[in-house]
């Protein structure tokens, strides 16, 4: 491998789409994932670009699954860090299932950080590279019915936010998606497939979430909305009370 970018929950969604669109643009490709049988296919369709492939199955909800990542993959060329995987879910926290609440924390924001923190120092010692986490709009605002869930997006947000500023200089840039609802099977494994949030938010394609990132990631902005509506909600909670913020997204969420 010569320019390599290394894509977590690529299997599906926004890390598969964005997979797509940088073998389009001729870099190789790590894509580490869950589910064997996806990241096998996704192989086999970039086989028809002149791109190389590697697929890695990993579950960044185990203890040490980053670091024998890391120590797996730290001779390779690895320019750009896609931070995608993630997941959420639904119902009371005081009512939910703690193990699903700790792994989530465990991938969403632990796995994401050390990460970071791992190949980011290559990156640094290299004098070039670029990392893209992925959060969310639940970022800007807390979540009831999904509060683990909008307090991991906060972290990244906050983190991807904090790490731009400390990078400059560097020939490292980050940069920090928040994509709105989109249309993967998020929706279906947070449990979350009838939520008036869907209504007010209307699902984007995984394909231009995807678009909107990289092309973000590459004029090294440090925050990327999809599309007006995160903009709208980015401003909303700037000047809306934050009881009213509170009590809008509980409203939507709590709605079945």
């Amino acid at each position: 491998m010569k320019h390599a970018v290394l894509i977590t929950g690529a299997s599906s969604g926004i890390g598969h789409a964005s997979a797509r669109l940088f073998a389009r643009k001729g870099y190789d490709l790590i894509l580490v994932g869950r589910n064997q049988d996806a990241l096998k296919e996704l192989e086999e369709e970039l086989s028809f670009i002149n791109v190389e492939v590697l697929s890695v199955v990993k579950d960044l909800s185990k203890k040490h699954a980053v670091e024998e990542l890391y120590e797996m993959l730290k001779e390779y060329p690895i320019e750009i860090l896609m931070n995608n995987a993630g997941f959420g879910d639904y119902g009371k926290f005081l009512e939910s299932d703690y193990r699903k609440n700790r792994d989530m924390i465990r991938v969403n924001i632990l796995a994401l950080t050390e990460m970071t923190y791992r190949f980011g120092k290559l990156m640094v010692e290299r004098g070039k590279g670029k990392i893209l986490n992925v959060a969310s709009i639940a970022g800007l605002c807390p979540g009831p019915y999904m509060n683990v869930y909008y307090a991991t997006k906060a972290y990244v947000l906050s983190f991807s936010e904090a790490m731009a500023e400390e990078l400059k200089g560097t020939g490292v840039t980050c940069t920090c998606l928040c994509p709105g609802p989109t249309q993967t099977n998020f929706w279906q494994r947070a449990n979350v497939t009838a939520s008036p949030i869907m209504k007010f938010f209307k699902p984007d394609t995984a394909d231009h979430v995807a678009y909107k990132g990289v092309e973000g990631l590459m004029k090294k902005r440090v925050v990327v909305f999809n599309n007006v509506s995160g903009q709208l909600l980015n401003l909303a909670v700037r000047v809306m009370p934050r009881v009213v913020i509170r009590k809008s997204v509980g409203f939507m969420n709590g709605r079945r």
